[in-house]
């Protein structure tokens, strides 16, 4: 029983000692605004995908964000037939 007991507080003890030294990984949040990624919507397929991740394309003047080039193709596809 001592044992368990020896290595439960040998774990706990590895544990404290382990946060001290390596710092905790960004676990995706900022304290001042909530989520560090923004959404965007891709206006193709209207799926929503983080902002860093996005295929950024300027058509027109306006800006537009997709989430792959298939995506865009399709895009540009549908538009110049006069669905969009």
């Amino acid at each position: 029983m001592r044992f368990l007991l020896y290595i439960l507080i040998g774990y706990l003890l590895y544990r404290l000692i382990r946060g001290l030294i390596v710092p905790a990984r960004n676990s995706g949040k900022d304290e001042r605004r909530g989520t560090i990624d923004e959404m965007v919507q891709d206006p193709c397929c209207k799926t929503y995908i983080p902002l860093r991740n996005a295929r950024k394309k300027i058509i027109n003047g306006k800006e537009y964000f997709f989430c792959s080039d298939a995506c865009y193709e399709k895009f540009i596809t549908d538009r110049g037939k006069g669905e969009r």
